[in-house]
């Protein structure tokens, strides 16, 4: 069992602590933010220090930690204090669900995130910093390089290739061997059929309001 300092206050920090603490060999023992957002001395019940001292009260050579964001900025945000805690010294560690389907014989980088009900096929590899939320399916030989975050339910078809910084929104659905560049934004319920382009931002069609009422409609 390895202690472990949580990075963030927000909601996937809150999350995290509920993951590792009931699903992991790590106990949660601190959380951490910038000495800004620290505007007080404890989050869920556990202490909250500021990042600047972290060092001082949870030492790199006793601790890990996780950081717990989300994919602002294209997950640059969540990349940028990654790095950072790294600096510091910190092992981050990563947290696969024991409710995955996890068949490929590759190991997840540092400071995942992969929760229920993803199913990762044989030869999937899957780099640093990467969030799955739940309920994906991520197709045989396929690549998610670093610091990437895809929703939930989202089909990645087989040997696609996802390179860092993207976003992939719930439901959408990748024919197999394509290219998703770097900072692609792929929004909820697309269908991507070819290679992106870099910093494309993809959205699909919205569903738009019928001239009846529902009380018009014979179901």
């Amino acid at each position: 069992m390895a202690k472990l300092v949580l990075f963030g206050t927000g909601d996937a920090a809150r999350l995290a602590l509920y993951y590792f603490t009931r699903d992991s060999e790590h106990e949660v023992v601190a959380f951490t933010v910038d000495r800004e957002y620290a505007n007080a001395d404890n989050f869920q019940e556990l202490p909250l220090v500021g990042f600047d001292d972290v060092v001082k009260s949870y030492p790199s050579r006793d601790y890990k930690m996780f950081v717990a964001m989300g994919y602002s900025k294209m997950n640059r945000m969540r990349a940028e204090k990654y790095s950072a805690a790294k600096n510091k010294g910190y092992d981050l560690v990563s947290y696969v669900s024991s409710r995955c389907s996890f068949l490929t014989d590759f190991p997840v980088g540092d400071n995942c995130f992969i929760l229920e009900d993803n199913t990762i096929q044989p030869f999937v590899r899957i780099g640093n910093n990467v969030t799955l939320w739940s309920g994906n399916h991520i197709g045989h030989d396929s690549v998610i390089e670093d610091h990437c975050f895809l929703a939930s339910h989202i089909v990645v078809s087989g040997h696609c290739h996802i390179h860092p910084y993207c976003f992939i929104g719930v439901n959408a659905t990748l024919r197999n061997s394509i290219t998703i560049a770097e900072g692609t934004l792929i929004g909820a319920g697309a269908v991507i059929m070819k290679d992106t382009s870099e910093q494309g931002v993809y959205l699909p069609e919205r569903a738009k309001l019928f001239s009846k009422n529902s009380s018009e409609i014979e179901l």
